[in-house]
Order: C-alpha cells, then structure tokens, then sequence
C-alpha cells in the first residue's frame, strides 16, 4: 500500500453561527430597555446609523414593521426658477453675506433659552417663577451623616467623639454592631467600660436601637425609650426563640400574663423596628418598564403593541453614504460598506425581532384570555411547546422571546414567563389546571379557614381533590412552603392569641 499526497473533493453541510446571525439571536432574548443600550452603543461606532426622532403620539405610532421608508422629493432646478416661489431650504437670499451671519447654536453650544415670556414656557427673569419652597427636594443623608450629627451634639469630650466615629464606621447596614465591644477596646486601647458607656448612649440615638449587638438589645433600646420595658417584657425578649415558635402557652407562664395581656406584648413588639438602620441608605425599588402595551377596544378584543417609549428606533443614512463613498479612498470605502452592511443588518433585526415578539405574545394571551378577564383561578396550563406550534417558531425561540419581556394588562404589570406553568391533572380524568392557580386555591384555603378549625397539608388535599384537582400531599407541602406559609402546627399556635 502506497502512501502518497492526494487531493480530494468533499461536500459537507455544516452550522455556522455568523456574528450577524449572533447578534439577532442577542437582540431576541434582550428587553427594550437593553436594546436601547445597545443601540446607544451601536450609534457611537457607527456613523451611517441616526435614531429616528420622528416625534408622533403615543397612541397613534406605528408598529416598527409598519414604518415606511422616508423618501425624499427631488427638487426641480427648471420648476424652482419658473416657479412663484422657492423650496423653504433655498429660500434665503442669494446676496447674503454668510461670513457676517451669526448662528447661535443650539443649548448645548451656549444658546440662550428662547422660551415665551407668559409662563407657558422659559424666562429670562425669575419674576415670574411661582414655584413654593415646597417643590425643592430635600436632599437625603445618608446614615453615617444623621448619626455624625447627632455625634457632634451629644459628646464633649473628643475622646468620646472618637470612640462614636469609630462606632459609626463599624454599623452594619441594618444598624447592628457586629464587631466585639472588647476588640473594639482592645483595638482602640481604651478601657471597656469606657466604650459601652458610649455605645450605650449612641443606642439612643434617632433612629432608636441603633448600635445594638443582636435583636434582642435592640428590642429593648426601642422598649425603654418607650417606658415599657417591664419585667413581664423583659421575659419575653429574654425568649424570643419561644415567640418565634409560637409556644404562647409557655410564654404566658413564664411572664406571669394571661393570653389578652401576651397579646397585647406581642403587638407592641411587632411595632418595633428589627433594623432601624435600614430605612436609612436603601436603594430605590427597581421599576419594571413594560416591552409590551396591553388595552380592551369596546368590543372586548385585545390590542397589543410593543411600548413605543423604550422601543428603539434606527434609520440607515444612505445620503450620507452616496455622498462620502464615492470620493473616499479604498480602505475608507471598505470601512463604509462593512459599516452600512451593519446599519442595514441592525435595522432588520430589530424589525424582526418586533415582529416575533408580537406575534409570540398575541398567541399567549388568546390561550389566557380566560385569566385576563377573570382572574389567577383560570390560568390554563401553558409550556413553550404549545406556543411553539402555534407560531410555527422554535422552542429555543420562544423561550428567548419571553425572557426578561413584560406587559402591562389590565391586571397588572407582568413577565411572559409568569403564563406558562405545569399542569395539575383533574380527578377521574377531568381538565388539567395550572399550579399558580393551585397555588393561588390552596393561599385562598388557608386565609380562609378559621382560627378553631386549621387546615392540615392533609385536609387540603381532600378540599381540592373535592374540586376536581387530582394533587398529593408533598405537592401541597411545597406549594405551601413556596407561598412561605407555616405549617398547620404553627399557624395554630399563631391564632390562638390574637394579635
């Protein structure tokens, strides 16, 4: 057998993922307000694409894959100097001297505000601003600040001052001292007593229980600038494990209270603050904006759209290209045909991907329309497969599409995952049911049943296997445990003193 070089002709398919084809399937699974970002970014590299500022109502755009191209109208030279008159582009004077005008620029380059003087717009004077004291915004501080402040009032003595400023810096963000008073002495060589006597005081402090080493002495700091820390109380913050399980038969021995007095303990504990130090320094809730619009015409049809305040919106300068191209060298050429191939391919991502997504949430909500009008009991069973041969898509496709996307219903604000859920099978072979709306039957159940009567995992069973949902005991244990619902045990020891 020879061995010898040779050539061979071979035909092979394989799949190759382009960065084109890269970038839509990114541009898929993205929420609006990324593709913005993302768009911002393309903007800055690239100079054939502009956003489009067409300005149009909110309610009367046009869906992205319903925008028509922009045209521009020829100007005539033979039309312009026959006619009446000119084009309001070439209107001006043919005798201007352009090198003596002067353009203001926009704000940006120093502009003044040209703005009406009868309040409906800007001013140059303040006379007439009739805003009140009450419009400005107070700045907030932060917790370190408050409590410096109060530091600086309270302390005389700079030592004192010290060990307070160095208190502050070790404050967790929930206002607990987390580090050992005797490192603390030990670290900053000062006698012990010397620094409780100090953290002591600075327990004071506005917000009250700040400063405190665990729940407990904090309780009591919250207590005792309330005059209320009797010894009754004081029993009860001894045991907080046994008012955590709810053991009120124990609690009422042991502080000498019958149930309507340990009722009453319990309520005002319940009225203190666990961390006062996190009301102080929190982050802003994270607001959902909604990818998709959702309202009810007259006739009880649904109208979908995609949100047009965070839909990005792009065209491809083609003018500015068939000016600059022509007259630029080969590599230039080369960069602005990579980078018009690039504008064109954005723009018809970002069309289909508008396109896909409407047309995947359209199929969701005809399938839930019954929850939309009638409420979580009636959330059918729902997985990407049914949704799938529906719109004759991909599952992969249909599970990017409903990822990090939200649309606002007249029932709320929510994610496209929420819809799809298992199925529960119905007893005797009946229709299946979704597990949020079983969720939602057994929370409906147990807020329901009666402090003299609660419900076991085991009566809960029986209740909906009597509604037709065909369910076993460790499935209603999770769903509890999920829902962060205590056991039967816990919730009538809970009941039995109310609270």
């Amino acid at each position: 057998m020879a061995i010898a070089p040779r050539l061979d002709l071979r035909q092979t398919q394989t799949l190759v993922m382009t960065p084109q084809l890269r970038q839509a399937i990114k541009l898929l699974q993205f929420s609006n307000v990324e593709v913005n970002a993302f768009v911002d970014e393309e903007l800055e590299r690239n100079p054939l694409l502009e956003r489009d500022t067409a300005d149009a109502p909110i309610g009367e755009r046009a869906a992205i894959d319903q925008i028509a191209p922009r045209t521009e109208t020829p100007v005539d030279a033979a039309d312009a100097v026959n006619g009446d008159s000119l084009p309001s582009d070439i209107a001006a004077p043919l005798d201007t001297d352009h090198a003596n005008s002067y353009d203001a620029g926009s704000i940006s380059d120093g502009a003044p505000l040209m703005g009406r003087m009868d309040g409906a717009g800007g001013s140059h004077s303040f006379e007439s601003d009739d805003r009140g004291i009450d419009a400005l915004a107070d700045e907030e501080r932060s917790l370190r600040e408050h409590l410096g402040e109060q530091l600086r009032l309270s302390f005389g003595d700079p030592v004192d001052r010290m060990i307070g400023a160095h208190l502050i810096a070790l404050l967790c963000p929930a206002g607990r001292l987390t580090a050992d008073p005797q490192a603390i002495a030990g670290a900053m060589n000062l006698p012990l007593a010397r620094i409780e006597k100090v953290r002591h005081a600075m327990m004071r402090f506005d917000p009250v229980g700040l400063f405190a080493r665990d729940l407990r002495e904090c309780l009591m700091a919250q207590l005792a600038e309330r005059d209320r820390l009797d010894p009754a109380m004081q029993t009860l913050l001894d045991n907080l494990d046994l008012l955590a399980r709810r053991d009120s038969r124990r609690l009422m021995t042991l502080c000498g209270v019958d149930a309507e007095d340990l009722a009453d303990m319990i309520a005002e504990i319940r009225a203190l603050d666990p961390k006062p130090g996190a009301s102080f320094d929190s982050a802003p809730a994270r607001v959902v904006v909604p990818d998709l619009l959702m309202r009810q015409l007259p006739d009880g049809t649904w109208i979908i759209e995609l949100n047009p305040d965070t839909m990005p919106r792009v065209l491809v300068n083609e003018r500015f290209y068939a000016t600059i191209a022509p007259k630029a060298k080969k590599e230039d050429k080369t960069f602005l045909s990579e980078r018009l191939a690039n504008a064109n391919w954005l723009v018809r991502s970002l069309q289909q991907r508008a396109q896909t997504i409407l047309k995947v949430a359209t199929e969701i909500i005809r399938q839930q329309d019954p929850f939309l009008r009638h409420g979580v009991a009636y959330l059918r069973p729902l997985i990407l497969r049914d949704i799938a041969e529906a719109v004759e898509l991909h599952e992969s496709t249909v599970s990017r599409v409903t990822a990090n996307k939200y649309i606002a219903t007249p029932r709320g604000t929510f994610e496209l995952k929420y819809f799809f859920t298992t199925a529960i099978h119905g007893t005797n072979g009946g229709d299946a049911h979704s597990a949020e709306a079983v969720r939602h039957r057994i929370r409906g159940l147990i807020d329901g049943e009666p402090p003299a009567d609660i419900l076991s995992d085991d009566a809960i069973v029986a209740a909906l296997r009597g509604e037709g949902i065909e369910i076993a005991r460790r499935t209603v244990a999770k769903y509890r445990e999920a829902l962060r619902i205590p056991n039967s045990v816990q919730r009538r020891r809970e009941k039995a003193v109310p609270a």
